[in-house]
């Protein structure tokens, strides 16, 4: 079945994705990267951070918030750095018992193919699975890097459900330029 979307909006497919069980230690790849963590970001540098890491893939929901909303949305917060420039970040959320959400991860669209994804995500890994924790979560959509899920896959993560979503293009709202995403076609009308 088709579903023809409105005017100026955008569709995704969502996948939902699940891992209940902890994953063998592995020795970690060596990166030049490193994380740091944030403990009060300012609204206005996450935003910067993250409109550098989603803008590429339509990342726009934290960058309509306002900033008491956003310092209260925002959960556990790494900035990946290179040589002290922020170049990715991973969220995760707590707030539900036994739980870890990744609520976002990556990295700037300039470091892609050049191997710290795996790093990233033993580090994402180390981080989640804390005592207490029994699942971590986390979905991804047909809009992310095409490398998202199928690396999220390989991490041990289980398909559990899938949803479509539509949106209004953040592009044509002003809260991304209108080349952000270059390979998401910008339409304007439903014509």
């Amino acid at each position: 079945m088709l579903t023809q979307l409105p005017a100026g909006h955008v569709g995704a497919v969502v996948t939902y994705l699940e891992m209940t069980r902890k994953p063998p230690a592995r020795a970690m790849p060596p990166s030049p990267l490193r994380l740091e963590r944030w403990k009060t970001p300012d609204p206005e540098r996450y935003r910067i951070l993250f409109r550098r890491v989603g803008g590429r893939w339509l990342w726009y929901s934290r960058l309509l918030m306002e900033d008491d909303t956003l310092r209260a949305a925002i959960g556990e917060l790494w900035a990946v750095t290179d040589r002290g420039i922020e170049v990715g970040m991973i969220e995760l959320d707590f707030s539900v018992p036994g739980d870890c959400l990744i609520r976002f991860l990556g990295l700037v669209p300039e470091l892609a193919g050049k191997g710290h994804g795996k790093w990233l995500f033993g580090q994402l890994l180390a981080l989640a699975w804390r005592p207490g924790v029994t699942r971590l979560k986390v979905n991804t959509c047909s809009l992310d890097h095409p490398a998202a899920l199928p690396a999220y896959l390989r991490a041990g993560f289980s398909p559990r459900r899938r949803a479509f979503e539509s949106f209004p293009d953040p592009r044509l709202l002003g809260v991304l330029p209108r080349d952000a995403a270059p390979q998401i076609p910008l339409l304007e009308d439903a014509g």
